[in-house]
C-alpha cells in the first residue's frame, strides 16, 4: 500500500514539472469596456471532484508525445492525486489563465491514403495532438459554453456540426428532403455544394474573440480565460523519433483540441443571417455548406439571387480570412431531367462556380444522388 502511495506521489512530481500549479501565474490585464446585452457568461463555474472524475473517467487513454506518463497509468493513479487536478483545473477556470504547457501541440503527418505516393508532402494530413490533461481542461469549458449557447438560442439552426444530437444524417435528411418535396412539384433545384479551404487553420483570433464578446456575451474571467488559450501557442513536428523546432501559431483554433470546433462553429455565425437575406435554402455540417434554391422552371430571374447570395458569402469570407476551394465545391440542377437539361444549357456556372455535368456530387462525409 505505501509502495503504490510512494509511486504515485513521485509520478504526481514528475507531472508537476510539466504542468505547474497557476496560483503564482495569473497574468495583469487591462479593464472591460464594452455593450451591455441580455445575457452575458461572465465566469465559468469552478467543478467538483465528482464531475472532473466523470470527465477523465470517460475520456479515450490516447497518450502523446507531450504526455509525461501514459494516460492509463494518470488515470489509475488519479484519486491519489485528485486533489491537486481538481486544483489546477479550477484555478485556470477562475483566473482565466491557460498554462503555457497546455498550448503546444505535436503534429504527425499521416498519409491520406496507402495508394498514394508517400514522397510527396501534399498526401499527408498533419494530425495535431494535445496533453490530455488540457483536454480535460478544455471538456469542462465545453460542457460550460454549451449550456450557455444553447440556454440562449446562440446555436445556427442549420448548423449541425459538433453539437449534441446532431449529426450529417441530420443534414442530409433535411436536405434530401426538401429537394424530393421540390422535385414532387415539379419545381427544379439549384444545389450548391460549398466547401473551405484550411478552413480551421485561417480563423483570426481577434475577429473570433469579438465575435465571442459581441455575439455570444462571453465576457470577464471568461472572455479572459479564452483570450489566453488562443495566445501564445506552439506546434511542432514529429517524424520517425526526430522533432522540428516549435513555431508559434498565430492563426487558427487548435487542431486536435475539444474546443477548436466549437469555436469555428461561432466563427462561422454571421453566414447563416447573410444566406437568409437573400431567402436561400441551406443547410451547413463543419465547414461544409449547402445553398439550395427552389425555383419554378420559368423564373430564371431566380438564379441572379443565387449568384448574389454567393458574391456575399464571399466578400464575408475573404473578410474573414476564409477561401472556398474551388476543387470541391460544385454546383448540380436536381429536378425533372428535361427541364434540368434546359436550365443546364443556359447557365454553365454560377459566380465562376462550374455547373456538374454528372449526376451526383459528393460532397465532404456526405453525397447525393
Amino acid at each position: 500500500m505505501w509502495l503504490n502511495v510512494e509511486v504515485s506521489l513521485c509520478l504526481f512530481s514528475f507531472y508537476l514539472l510539466f504542468f505547474p500549479t497557476l496560483t503564482s501565474l495569473e497574468p495583469k490585464h487591462p479593464p472591460f469596456f464594452y455593450i451591455e446585452t441580455s445575457v452575458t457568461l461572465d465566469c465559468f463555474t469552478i467543478v467538483d471532484q465528482v464531475e472532473i472524475t466523470s470527465i477523465i473517467t470517460s475520456s479515450k487513454s490516447s497518450t502523446c508525445l507531450l504526455d509525461p506518463i501514459p494516460t492509463r497509468l494518470f488515470k489509475e493513479t488519479f484519486p491519489l492525486i485528485n486533489d491537486s487536478i481538481l486544483t489546477m483545473i479550477n484555478t485556470s477556470l477562475e483566473t482565466g489563465y491557460v498554462p503555457q504547457s497546455f498550448k503546444y501541440a505535436v503534429v504527425k503527418p499521416l498519409l491520406k491514403k496507402p495508394s498514394l505516393d508517400p514522397s510527396m508532402l501534399a498526401n499527408y494530413r498533419p494530425i495535431s495532438n494535445l496533453p490530455f490533461i488540457s483536454k480535460i481542461l478544455e471538456r469542462v469549458v465545453v460542457k460550460q459554453i454549451y449550456c450557455h449557447l444553447q440556454d440562449n438560442s446562440h446555436f445556427e439552426d442549420f448548423q449541425s456540426g459538433f453539437r449534441p444530437h446532431h449529426s450529417t444524417e441530420i443534414a442530409l435528411v433535411r436536405v434530401s428532403n426538401d429537394l424530393l418535396l421540390a422535385s414532387e412539384k415539379g419545381l427544379l433545384s439549384i444545389l450548391v455544394l460549398l466547401d473551405l479551404s484550411a478552413a480551421f487553420d485561417t480563423v483570426d483570433h481577434g475577429i473570433l474573440l469579438h465575435r465571442l464578446e459581441q455575439d455570444i456575451g462571453i465576457r470577464g474571467s471568461a472572455l479572459r480565460w479564452f483570450k489566453s488559450y488562443l495566445s501564445d501557442r506552439y506546434q511542432f513536428v514529429n517524424v520517425n523519433g526526430q522533432s522540428s523546432q516549435c513555431t508559434r501559431v498565430n492563426y487558427g483554433v487548435p487542431q486536435g483540441s475539444v474546443l477548436g470546433p466549437i469555436l469555428f462553429t461561432l466563427y462561422m455565425l454571421p453566414l447563416g443571417n447573410i444566406i437568409r437575406k437573400h431567402s436561400i435554402n441551406f443547410h451547413c455540417y463543419a465547414y461544409d455548406t449547402q445553398l439550395y434554391l427552389l425555383m419554378k422552371p420559368d423564373q430564371n430571374q431566380d438564379i441572379e439571387k443565387l449568384n448574389a447570395c454567393i458574391r456575399d458569402i464571399k466578400t464575408w469570407m475573404t473578410i474573414n480570412y476564409l477561401l472556398l476551394n474551388p476543387e470541391k465545391t460544385e454546383v448540380i440542377i436536381l429536378g425533372p431531367i428535361s427541364l434540368g437539361d434546359a436550365l443546364s444549357a443556359q447557365i454553365v456556372s454560377l459566380d465562376g462556380i462550374s455547373i456538374a455535368s454528372n449526376s451526383t456530387v459528393r460532397e465532404g462525409t456526405w453525397g447525393f444522388i
